[in-house]
This record gives C-alpha cells, structure tokens and sequence, in this order.
C-alpha cells in the first residue's frame, strides 16, 4: 500500500508540475505499443513542446497508479497544465476536430 501512496504522490507531482505530461508504454523515441506511438504523433503533429513522457512499463505500482489517478482504465494517458485530457482515441478526436491544436496553441 505505502508502494501505491508513493505512484501517486510521483504522478500528482509530475503532472501537477509540467505543462504536457504523457503517460505512455515506452518512450516518446520508442513507444512499446500503438496506441503509445499514435499519441506521441499527435503531440509532435500538433506542435506540443516540452513533452514530459512517463514510462509506465518500468513500474507496475505506476502502471496500476496512473489507471487510479484519474479513473481512467487505459494508457496512453496526457495532461496538460495539470488536467487530465485524455488517451489516444480522445487525441485523435480533437486533433480531428481542431481542439487538440488550439489547447496547444494557448499552452
């Protein structure tokens, strides 16, 4: 349990503490699943900077914390400027319709 407050306590603060925050599988350069990859596109195709990625995949508490965190079941999972976006399908929803590069354009 003390693991769990810990994953937590790391995802508050990364999140809380960097203005694009992207939990994924993998990293931005290799991303371990498509899903990971499509959102990692998206970011870069919208003109994202400063990309903090998180690793999942290196910490089952933290892979297990992020579902919790904003009782969402899947990753990739993206924030910015502290507030939960979204996963893939909801970037590519925006990007789509020209929301994803707007939330961009006034970070």
């Amino acid at each position: 349990m003390a693991e769990q407050q810990t994953a937590i306590a790391f995802i508050d603060n990364t999140v809380k503490s960097n203005q694009v925050v992207l939990f994924m599988k993998g990293t931005a350069q290799f991303p371990q699943c498509g899903f990971s990859g499509r959102a990692i596109a998206l970011l870069k195709a919208c003109g994202a900077k400063n990309i903090v990625t998180v690793n999942v995949l290196e910490d089952d508490e933290l892979r297990q914390g992020i579902k919790e965190y904003a009782n969402w079941p899947t990753i990739p999972q993206l924030y910015v400027n502290g507030e939960f976006i979204g996963g893939s399908d909801i970037l590519g929803e925006m990007h789509q319709s020209g929301d994803l590069q707007k939330l961009f354009a006034e970070a």
